[in-house]
């Protein structure tokens, strides 16, 4: 419910004013407490002072996704990025164009830490979490390296720290910096991937005691063929090549238990700006801190390159975990805002697309039959009640009624207002949020004014 960012030049210098718009909530949604009680950002304050989503977007075309923007983040290609896609998709803009068309493109800044701390951490104070393990937060990266971050989680306030930040590391590490700002290009990522070399990936996934990083080797491409399996040659290949894909699968799905056997392959996704590098980069520091040696990976990466079914076996099992996952897509609760993945537009919905946002909103209603696609068919109304509830008919505001009932208060003690007031009552209690009060009398009082009568009694 806010959007902020700061224009730089590309020494981080600021060129204009910052960004910072607050966008209303909209009756349909009920927010996470445990969000509001973050970022102090309460329901009744979008709704006195935000701006509906569609004039959100129109200040975004114009004023922000300028041509040739980058856009720089701080986990924001994994997070920030999926919210402004939706956004755009549920208010009838390309959900994608704003990140590459006209020179546009994007980065992200959590990767690039990792990197620098992982091969070439000197010049900065890096933090451990209480538990003693390394993180790389924001707000305890700007605390220990005495950068201004006064309100940690006010997204103005992250994009100047995230950029203090950055100015850090390209003060400190700046061949490092400016080699991952420059392969950041998705065909810049897939000729180092595809150069059949290994080369060092640094990524969340990947465990602390490890820096987040190793020297890697590409198996196959992905099913997807955006991207390609790449094998973590921390690991003896032989201990995994001769599994069955059911086997396979067993070990590459997410398991609860923290120690149990697990496949160390990835999906290495072109587009996401991965911090990847040749293995030039690594010094004896650096294969001490990431604990693996040029002999282990050589000897694995040989080993691996002998294992000929293993490739055929991995994408085996990864088609069988897609289509387990289709499959449990398809039976959860499914609506049209969800759906932006379920395929791309054709040239004659994207043309309307740009229709609607040029209608009155009297006329919308005469354009639903015109879209080929049934979603574009549901989001004309919803947009409609969201972007402009004054001008519903009487029948519109009947049906949006009902759709937010339906929404929010069917299922009884698992509806969603049954649940938002449980996590309500459940952060009353709880010591962190003792200083929080006022949010969660007016995370209540909100919950009230939207209950119905029926409720209420």
């Amino acid at each position: 419910m806010q959007f902020a960012g700061q224009r730089t030049d590309m020494d981080l210098n600021p060129v204009g004013e910052p960004v910072d718009i607050i966008v209303k909530l909209t009756p349909d949604v009920l927010p996470e407490p445990d969000a509001i009680l973050l970022t102090g950002i309460t329901p009744q304050q979008t709704i006195s002072d935000g701006i509906t989503e569609a004039e959100f977007l129109k200040v975004f075309e114009k004023e922000i996704a300028t041509p040739d923007t980058i856009f720089v983040g701080f986990n924001s290609i994994r997070f920030d990025d999926e919210f402004m896609r939706y956004t755009r998709y549920r208010n009838f803009y390309d959900a994608y164009d704003w990140q590459w068309k006209d020179g546009r493109s994007r980065w992200d800044l959590l990767d690039l830490l990792r990197m620098t701390r992982a091969l070439r951490p000197d010049g900065i104070e890096w933090p451990f979490a209480p538990d003693g393990k390394p993180t790389n937060r924001l707000e305890l990266l700007t605390k220990l390296n005495g950068l201004d971050h006064a309100h940690a989680h006010d997204a103005l306030s992250d994009v100047l720290a995230t950029i203090a930040v950055a100015k850090l590391v390209k003060d400190k590490q700046p061949k490092l910096f400016d080699f991952l700002l420059n392969v950041r290009d998705k065909k810049k990522v897939a000729a180092l991937v595809n150069a059949g070399e290994p080369f060092v990936y640094t990524s969340g996934k990947y465990a602390n005691e490890h820096e987040k990083t190793a020297v890697v080797l590409k198996i196959a491409d992905d099913i997807s063929k955006q991207g390609a399996l790449v094998y973590d040659l921390h690991f003896d290949p032989d201990e995994y090549t001769n599994l069955s894909p059911k086997e396979l699968v067993k070990i590459w799905q997410w398991q609860k238990d923290p120690n149990a056997k697990k496949l160390p392959v990835k999906t290495i996704k072109f587009n996401r700006c991965p911090a990847v590098a040749p293995v030039a980069v690594l010094d004896a520091a650096s294969q001490e801190r990431i604990k693996l040696d040029q002999k282990t990976w050589q000897t694995n990466a040989l080993k691996l390159a002998a294992a000929k079914d293993f490739a055929k076996n991995l994408l085996e099992a990864q088609a069988m975990m897609e289509k387990q996952r289709q499959t449990e897509f398809m039976s959860a609760e499914q609506n049209v805002d969800a759906q932006l993945y379920d395929g791309f537009l054709g040239d004659h919905d994207g043309n309307l697309q740009r229709v609607v946002r040029a209608s009155e909103p009297d006329d919308l209603t005469k354009i639903i039959d015109d879209f080929h696609d049934k979603r574009l068919k549901a989001l004309v109304p919803l947009y409609k009640a969201r972007n402009y509830p004054a001008q519903l008919s009487s029948e519109e505001r009947e049906q949006w009624d009902v759709f937010c009932s339906q929404k929010l208060f069917a299922g009884g003690n698992n509806s969603r207002l049954a649940k938002y007031f449980e996590r309500l009552a459940a952060c009353a209690s709880l010591p962190q949020y003792k200083d929080k009060q006022f949010l969660l009398e007016e995370l209540q009082l909100y919950g009230q004014s939207i209950m119905p009568a029926e409720l209420e009694a």
